[in-house]
């Protein structure tokens, strides 16, 4: 009778303590987060459940608001004013790039009208100085003839009148000749003027 006490007692006791150890049927494990076999006891993974699909589209439409709400409130105006700026950036750059273009095609037209009034104007100074050269030329042509004419007329008198005393020193020597060879030739004495008219008679011939 003692024995079957214990016993009762024992079975008591080991009952008790699996109905303490064991889970209630349907509840969720804290680790695994799987509910225990029991009420449902399907073993279905829970994001693939039906019973959780409520929950899981109320938290996929609260996040893609959140979402929506962070892109059209943050991060699409960045956007947005990043491109702006970019935009307002390369329209600077455009308006610079062409106003360098028209200085430069403007610098480029006055260098070329530069150039050209620089070539005509040496045209003009080289005509003005070959012409000033040819007049100098001309003008100091004409004194040199000039002064060649004025010494050859000098040369030329000065050779008449040497000439001219040579011939009337030649005339005096002749009749002085021609008297010294009649007074040789025919011991006679012939006047000066009949000598004279004879050598100018000798020299007409």
């Amino acid at each position: 009778m003692f024995v079957t006490a214990a016993y009762a007692q024992q079975s008591t006791t080991t009952e008790g303590a699996e109905a303490h150890d064991a889970p209630a049927a349907g509840e969720v494990h804290t680790e695994t987060g799987v509910a225990h076999e029991g009420e449902h006891g399907s073993g279905v993974f829970p994001p693939f459940d039906s019973t959780h699909f409520a929950s899981q589209l109320l938290w996929l439409a609260i996040t893609f608001g959140l979402f929506y709400l962070v892109m059209s409130k943050v991060i699409i105006p960045r956007i947005g004013g990043i491109l702006e700026k970019r935009h307002d950036r390369i329209a600077q750059d455009l308006d610079q790039a062409s106003r360098l273009k028209g200085e430069a095609d403007a610098a480029i037209a006055s260098y070329e009208q530069e150039l050209a009034n620089a070539k005509a104007k040496g045209h003009s100074i080289a005509d003005a100085a070959r012409e000033e050269v040819k007049s100098k030329a001309n003008a100091d042509r004409t004194a040199v003839e000039a002064e060649l004419t004025k010494k050859i007329t000098a040369a030329e008198a000065r050779i008449a009148e040497i000439k001219s005393k040579a011939l009337a020193d030649v005339g005096a020597i002749a009749e002085e000749t021609a008297t010294a060879v009649v007074k040789q030739l025919i011991g006679g004495n012939v006047t000066k003027t009949e000598i004279a008219a004879a050598v100018k008679a000798s020299a007409g011939n």
